[in-house]
């Protein structure tokens, strides 16, 4: 073909076709310029392509790594909300009598409250998608407003979490330590003890102390703010599996 169009010029020019051979070097170059316009088209034809199979491939990911998240964060959610409504039984049982308190198991309730959980969820597939400047692959602006949302929300609760694990810590557990006997907490815990502390003490006076109704009251309301955190951070997720689903 090349040889052809070769030729097709020289035998123009040698007969002094000049004006035809003009016509002739404008369709050649045309016919290049066509050429080009059309490789560059399907060049971009293969990226995008390309690109929308990644994106494919992201989304997959979020949504499997954001269904998991659910899962977990509704156990997290299940546990410290049987912790909170142990919380509220026992500022129900601070001060009432003796012969009401020896008809509950406080040990278990005691137990129940320090009983939580910090939800921490699986972030790999996220983590993977910024660090490696992809998040621009997505189209969905509704995704990724959710998924900056995310990382606020998760960053807000975890900052509630470690001030109320924090002031478990500091001050309940050392509060009970002198007050009450922790062996007949863990009876319920890992360590699961066959028997109740020998030691004589009156452990039921805890439930006549201000301090400790003013540290269950503190303490009632952070995990209610933990929680309320976590019911945020469950709108987004649910939100993010909606806009991940393949269609």
């Amino acid at each position: 073909m090349i040889t052809f169009f070769r030729h097709l010029r020289q035998r123009l020019l040698s007969e002094n076709q000049f004006g035809r051979y003009i016509l002739y070097a404008l369709g050649e170059i045309a016919l290049v310029v066509i050429g080009i316009l059309i490789a560059l088209q399907i060049d971009t034809w293969n990226e995008e392509r390309k690109s929308q199979s990644e994106e494919k491939a992201i989304l997959a990911n979020l949504n499997r790594e954001f269904m998991q998240n659910k899962e977990a964060l509704n156990a997290v959610l299940d546990l410290n909300g049987k912790s909170y409504e142990s919380g509220l039984n026992i500022m129900e049982l601070i001060g009432s009598e003796p012969g009401e308190l020896g008809s509950t198991n406080t040990d278990s309730l005691i137990f129940k409250t320090v009983d939580f959980r910090r939800f921490n969820p699986s972030e790999n597939a996220l983590s993977d998608l910024i660090q490696s400047g992809r998040l621009q692959l997505l189209q969905n602006e509704t995704l990724k407003d959710l998924l900056y949302n995310w990382s606020r929300v998760l960053k807000k609760a975890d900052d509630n979490f470690e001030g109320y694990d924090d002031k478990v810590e500091r001050d309940l557990i050392p509060y009970l330590t002198t007050r009450y006997p922790l062996k007949d907490i863990d009876v319920y815990g890992e360590l699961q003890w066959k028997t109740k502390s020998s030691l004589q003490v009156d452990k039921f006076a805890i439930f006549g102390d201000l301090e400790y109704e003013n540290l269950m009251d503190d303490l009632l309301y952070r995990l209610l703010v933990y929680r309320n955190d976590l019911m945020e951070a469950g709108t987004i997720i649910d939100g993010i599996i909606s806009e991940t689903e393949a269609l």
